[in-house]
């Protein structure tokens, strides 16, 4: 399974990206997907995930201003992020879990990561 994240890059802070993330193997898209983020020297926290009913659930940091969805016509899972904050500085990883485990569980698919700088 491969994931392959593209997006990131360095913005000003209030400014906005849109993350991709391609899962080529998959179509459609996994039940239950995420997004992560390592800030730098910091443990990956969990920023949004999408559930198999279309619900979805964000951190308390992010709410309001990031949004997950799944286009499965391209099977690609996107994070739309607005007035980005110096804080949402860091290393954005998707995350597959077909079974829809615990994400610290095994089975679960990671990408390689996009950085996203906020100055």
């Amino acid at each position: 399974v491969q994931l392959v994240e593209s997006g990131g890059g360095s913005v000003q802070a209030g400014g906005s990206l849109t993350l991709s993330c391609a899962a080529s193997e998959y179509t459609p898209l996994p039940d239950c997907m995420a997004w992560f983020r390592q800030p730098p020297g910091k443990e990956r926290e969990l920023v949004a995930e999408i559930e198999p009913d279309g619900s979805t659930t964000y951190a308390d940091s992010v709410r309001d201003r990031f949004s997950i969805s799944k286009d499965n016509a391209k099977s690609t899972l996107i994070l739309t992020m607005d007035s980005l904050k110096s804080e949402d500085t860091g290393m954005y990883i998707c995350a597959s879990n077909p079974a829809c485990v615990a994400y610290s569980s095994r089975g679960i698919f990671w990408g390689q990561g996009t950085q996203v700088t906020v100055s």
